[in-house]
């Protein structure tokens, strides 16, 4: 059976992918379209957010601490949002997505040294 930060990182990244598309989505499929129209359907898409995310938070705290947990959020957000931004958005690649990353893998190294 797989051990609970695998299932913590599972929930994690599918949570994230649901989040993204939550938080921006909207942008380029609802940009026409009032701001409450988009707020509605991305508090939907919400939802599938939130229903991964309190069971990985909560598989996640039986091993990991709760600064533990958040790092490994904010790389997860990083890691769904880089090729969101390029494949679906459209926007271009930039260097500061790499410098970024090394900057969260010193983070991660900080949050998870004993």
């Amino acid at each position: 059976m797989s051990s609970p930060i695998t299932y913590t990182l599972l929930l994690l990244l599918a949570s994230n992918v649901f989040m993204t598309f939550a938080w921006y989505g909207h942008l380029k499929n609802l940009s026409t379209s009032p701001w409450y129209i988009a707020a509605f359907a991305s508090w939907g898409i919400a939802l599938f957010e939130y229903l991964l995310q309190v069971p990985a938070n909560r598989i996640g705290f039986t091993v990991l601490s709760l600064a533990q947990l958040k790092i490994i959020q904010e790389v997860m957000t990083l890691l769904v949002f880089i090729p969101f931004s390029i494949f679906y958005m459209n926007q271009p690649f930039k260097w500061d997505f790499v410098w970024a990353g090394l900057c969260m893998l010193g983070a991660v190294y900080f949050m998870f040294r004993s």
